[in-house]
């Protein structure tokens, strides 16, 4: 599974449309983590790293601040040179720590 395109943008991650709503957004989010969460997986790697993108995703996209903050750095510009994953975006963005996800 090629995952580097969904690496840098939670929309992508989710599949979900930037003007996508909060239910549309939550409802993708829940599909995925069911999907690929590693209880269901098998200990299927590259799915337990599709997994973690998706939380990720979901952390940024779940709150109101966050997402805005996201679409307007975004939209001005994209996503700062050096971020690896949504992990180290989400750290950097928010003074966290990347890696650390919540599951809904």
């Amino acid at each position: 599974m090629n995952t580097e395109s969904h690496m840098k943008d939670p929309y992508k991650a989710l599949g979900v449309d930037p003007k996508a709503s909060e239910s549309e957004i939550k409802k993708a989010y829940r599909r995925l983590a069911k999907e690929y969460h590693p209880d269901r997986t098998g200990g299927d790697k590259a799915k337990e790293i599709r997994f973690k993108e998706v939380s990720v995703a979901y952390d940024i996209l779940s709150d109101p601040q966050k997402r805005a903050q996201y679409d307007n750095m975004r939209s001005s510009g994209g996503i700062p040179s050096g971020v690896m994953d949504l992990g180290d975006l989400f750290a950097q963005m928010f003074g966290g720590q990347g890696g650390q996800t919540r599951v809904h």
